[in-house]
């Protein structure tokens, strides 16, 4: 994540990012961001604490003035039973037991390769009730292959695969790489591109020798006019099989198609399962086409898919389900993703294979695009909140006890010292517990 060592040979490089861009640089930015940003329990505590703290310093200068000035009280009975009071009721316990477990989580996450950008995000988690996911990169390895090529208009037959590998080279997305690298193993000469554009949910376009092409989806073939009945048995046959289908066009229509197959991760199953265990639903969003989505979300077990959805019908879905009173969670590793990302209430990105759109915007990220962190980081989030709860409770008890022995007139500097920085003890130990989760 941080660079590359060179042991041997010679390396011919391009820089693309400075040393403050790395990855190493942005985890180190988060943190600290991470730690600047304040959980709702711990602003809570701190507006408790903005209250609470002049009005325990009222009433023990109260408890130190009226019974010696008009209850013949002893001066010095009293000044020591204020004293105390104040030691006693010293919000330190209540104050650092927060941030103390809300670090504990985050650092107990980072050791596991969660890497949250917020003690707001860690606390949230334990509310997620619906998770969307997307697709390709997320649940499959965003590593296709070709798998089936046809030739619609004959004149193209020498010229179709190079057209489309040309085109899928300047592309980022892992469906047009993976024709490009098919072309480019069969030996293909590619052409140059020209004008190239990445239309977001549909596929590219390019111009080659003078001649505007486009490598697009069955959605693009459609908004292009270029459609018909034949062409659309043959897409939906290959995407029964659960392939993906790209076709080459020019302005007269199809040239080819090119169907292409990726791979379910093994971690992708039992992510979804342990979600479910969870009691958190599953919804899939892709801009595949609505068969190959619903392949694959039946054999992980994922309990809705929607297929088809440009960047914009994925932020839509997410918006639906807040509408229907979920809260949603996010997944996602492209720029198409980033908006639904940003929309939804917790945002993970897989950040191994992510872009930097998608990390910069999503509040956590996976480091090595494992599905399970998520399970994971739910089963965090909730045990960071009971000891939240544990701690909270601990801090107002025995004090609410030290007080009343303190009012009874029994207590002691030294039980005073105790319910002061052995409560505070108490609370660090119990939020350092997070460290071994």
């Amino acid at each position: 994540f941080a660079g590359t060592i060179n042991q041997a040979g010679a390396l011919e490089f391009r820089v693309t990012a400075a040393a403050g861009q790395s990855t190493l640089a942005r985890i180190i930015k988060a943190v600290e961001e991470a730690q600047g940003a304040r959980a709702p329990t711990q602003r809570f505590v701190d507006r408790f604490s903005r209250i609470y703290t002049p009005v325990v310093f009222a009433i023990a200068l109260a408890v130190a003035v009226i019974p010696p000035l008009f209850m013949a009280g002893a001066w010095f009975d009293w000044v020591y039973r204020a004293l105390v009071l104040l030691v006693v009721a010293c919000p330190c316990a209540l104050v650092i037991s927060t941030p103390v477990t809300i670090v504990s989580g985050l650092a107990a996450a980072a050791r596991k390769g969660i890497l949250i950008k917020g003690g707001v995000y860690l606390e949230g988690g334990r509310h997620l009730d619906f998770l969307a996911l997307d697709k390709t990169g997320t649940i499959t390895h965003g590593k296709p292959v070709q798998t089936d090529a046809e030739v619609l208009a004959p004149q193209f037959e020498a010229r179709a695969q190079a057209l489309a590998a040309s085109l899928g080279e300047r592309s980022d997305h892992p469906v047009s790489r993976a024709i490009a690298q098919f072309g480019k193993a069969q030996g293909l000469v590619l052409s140059e591109v020209d004008d190239f554009a990445a239309l977001g949910g549909r596929g590219v376009r390019g111009t080659i020798d003078g001649e505007v092409y486009h490598l697009g989806n069955h959605r693009l073939v459609e908004e292009l006019g270029l459609c018909s009945p034949a062409l659309e048995a043959k897409l939906d046959a290959l995407e029964r099989q659960g392939k993906t289908v790209v076709l080459l066009l020019d302005r007269s229509g199809p040239l080819a198609l090119f169907a292409v197959a990726d791979t379910v991760k093994d971690s992708s199953r039992q992510a979804i399962a342990e979600l479910h265990e969870l009691g958190i639903k599953t919804v899939m969003l892709t801009g595949d086409n609505p068969h190959t989505a619903q392949a694959i979300a039946a054999v992980v077990g994922i309990d809705r898919a929607e297929g088809n959805l440009l960047p914009a019908d994925k932020l839509k879905t997410i918006e639906a389900l807040y509408a229907e009173g979920h809260r949603v969670g996010m997944v996602g590793d492209g720029i198409n993703d980033a908006p639904a990302l940003a929309r939804a209430e917790i945002g993970f990105a897989m950040a191994a294979a992510g872009t930097d759109t998608a990390i910069e915007t999503a509040d956590v990220a996976l480091m090595d695009d494992d599905l399970r962190k998520i399970p994971a980081f739910v089963r965090l989030s909730r045990q960071s909140a009971a000891i939240l709860m544990q701690n909270i409770v601990l801090a107002l008890g025995i004090k609410a006890i030290f007080l009343a022995i303190t009012f009874a007139g029994m207590a002691t500097m030294w039980m005073a010292v105790f319910a002061d920085m052995g409560v505070s003890l108490l609370v660090v130990f119990n939020g350092l517990r997070l460290l071994r989760k």
